[in-house]
């Protein structure tokens, strides 16, 4: 058993509420610009003043509407200014955000609005709109997010009466995470929890990113993910200048004309950034030189993280920094020189690829229930292949199995009404049981190395729980067994056998796995198993296997569980072809 930990920088006072830090700015630095709303003309600025007066104008009709100190309220939409603006005013009124992905169900919808007690619910597009009143027809009341709410005569001394009875021990949200049963839980989140955690950060480890001149950020990963949603909260606490984009295919044009210093994404954005690089040079006939480059950057990196790179390298890298890195940073904007990477593993080339290159990636690990960040990678010690020591106030332990646990405030109160599941994952000592295998080595460096647990996260950080749609897909008639697979891959897909006894007299499974009419119907029961879940969650592709899973094959227990860890070594020739013939 081997235990790490970091002493506390910053405490969270007791009356400490998420709103102090925006109330307080405007009215010690009014003129400070503290975002920039994405226009048809540009980025213009939002004064720390604006924020803060439109914060307060919408607690007031949030107020006028009826909303108590405790109620929770649905926020459902893409990542955008009024996505932050929402989440304050709630804050400052007390009440408690409950995220929904853009792209959830109705079905999952329902489940959070009826879960949570919902009294209220904020949607961005039409679609959003529709899903909520097919989920949830009793709820009273509806909001566009750029709508302008009635507020009825409330005043700002109410506001100020309202926040002031906000303490760090308040709830602050309820976010929903995957769950094996295939019911998400709630993630109990306190103000505290996001305070300590935010303030620690921009104030302890990764302050250099912070330092200097007024840093600025891209948000594009959804706010619904505890991942983007700290970000957020440690940019608000640091006066950085927050920017939105709510759709992915503008990062690179809104990278360019924000000009961030630094950005937060999953691996898939990364290898997204990488790829179009190196497709552009490919095309533009130099696809050599940009493999030469990357190379090149790789080895310098792999040399300064042991003890310097000799002066031919160092060269080297001085000729690509003109060729290719230089336009690569131009792309991002031409300031962005640090970035955060979490959700799942970036890869050790990657990360020396970026560092090579002038863009250093910090990769991190946590979880929804320990508010984000357990442990993260820091600027002049970053250790890549690791996930960084812990965050200040944090103590990693792991246990005589190999399972990571955690210990801070920054670790979550319990799923929302369900002491049973909290019960499962939080011991009688305090430790919270990640279900993640990992490393602890003798300078405090996390290494994740596998996965207790059967979520799959992919590339772009999305949590699957694949029971659901496994026991959806094991419901037709001529599938025998199905194994859900994309932990950090770019998409999620399932390994299918077919029923033996399902089968035509003299029919066999080699010459049916291919035959039109059974992958029809195969589609059909992957079509169906899609409907319960997100767009991020559903399965892209699927593959028959030539042989049933089966406790004789060695492939399943006793009581008909699959050994995931023999699937996945057995049929890895299957599993590669899937991801290798994406388009």
């Amino acid at each position: 058993m081997r235990e790490y930990s970091v002493p506390v920088l910053v405490d969270v006072p007791v009356d400490a509420g998420l709103p102090d830090t925006v109330f307080r700015r405007a009215e010690q630095e009014p003129g400070t610009v503290v975002m920039r709303r994405k226009t048809e003309s540009g980025w213009p600025a939002v004064t720390a003043a604006e924020f803060r007066d439109q914060v307060a104008e919408l607690a007031k009709g949030l107020i006028a509407a009826g909303i108590e100190h405790g109620d929770r309220v649905a926020l459902m939409s893409r990542t955008r200014y009024e996505w932050t603006l929402i989440d304050y005013a709630l804050w400052t009124i007390g009440a408690v955000t409950v995220p929904i992905y853009e792209t959830s169900s109705v079905e999952q919808i329902r489940w959070i609005l009826a879960d949570s007690a919902a009294k209220a619910a904020f949607v961005e597009l039409d679609t959003h709109e529709q899903a909520v009143k097919e989920a949830a027809p009793e709820l009273k009341s509806l909001w566009r997010v750029d709508a302008t709410l009635e507020t009825g005569g409330v005043t700002d001394a109410d506001v100020t009466a309202r926040r002031e009875q906000v303490t760090s021990a308040d709830l602050a949200t309820v976010v929903y995470t995957s769950g094996t049963t295939g019911r998400p839980k709630g993630c109990r989140i306190t103000h505290d929890n996001l305070l300590f955690t935010a303030r620690n950060v921009v104030r302890g480890p990764l302050e250099p990113l912070f330092a200097g001149k007024q840093p600025a950020a891209l948000l594009f990963l959804p706010l619904a993910h505890i991942f983007a949603r700290i970000i957020q909260v440690a940019l608000v606490e640091a006066g950085a200048i927050i920017a939105h984009t709510p759709n992915m295919k503008n990062v690179a044009p809104d990278l360019q004309s924000f000009q961030p210093t630094f950005l937060l994404g999953v691996p898939r954005v990364f290898e997204k950034v990488y790829n179009a690089a190196e497709q552009k040079a490919i095309t533009g006939g130099k696809g050599k030189i940009f493999a030469r480059a990357a190379d090149v950057a790789v080895a310098w990196s792999k040399a300064e993280s042991s003890g310097g790179a000799p002066l031919g390298l160092r060269l080297q890298r001085a000729i690509f920094d003109k060729l290719v890195y230089g336009k690569l940073r131009a792309a991002t904007g031409g300031r962005l020189s640090a970035a955060i990477s979490g959700g799942s593993a970036l890869g050790d080339r990657l990360g020396h690829f970026f560092r090579g290159v002038g863009i250093e990636v910090f990769e991190g690990y946590g979880l929804t229930e320990t508010t984000a960040p357990v442990s993260v990678n820091l600027p002049g010690a970053n250790k890549i292949g690791t996930v960084g020591k812990p965050l200040p106030g944090v103590t990693v332990r792991i246990d005589d199995s190999g399972e990571i646990l955690a210990k801070g405030r920054n670790v979550f109160h319990g799923y929302w009404k369900n002491e049973e599941a909290t019960a499962e994952v939080i011991d009688a000592d305090g430790w919270f049981h990640t279900g993640d295998v990992g490393e602890l080595d003798d300078d405090g460096y996390l290494r994740i190395t596998g996965r207790m647990k059967e979520i799959l996260v992919t590339a772009a950080g999305k949590n699957v729980a694949p029971g659901p749609l496994e026991d959806a897909l094991r419901a037709h008639p001529l599938i025998s067994q199905a194994m859900v697979i994309g932990d950090g891959r770019p998409f999620v897909a399932a390994l299918i056998t077919l029923d033996p006894e399902a089968l035509p007299d003299g029919a066999t499974v080699s010459s049916l796995k291919s035959d039109p009419e059974v992958l029809a119907q195969i589609q059909a029961a992957v079509d169906r198993a899609n409907a319960l879940v997100s767009k991020a969650e559903q399965i892209k592709k699927f593959v028959i296997l030539d042989a049933d899973i089966t406790e004789e094959s060695g492939h399943l227990t006793p009581t008909l569980k699959v050994k995931r860890n023999l699937v996945m070594r057995d049929f890895a020739k299957e599993i590669d072809a899937i991801y290798d013939s994406q388009s």
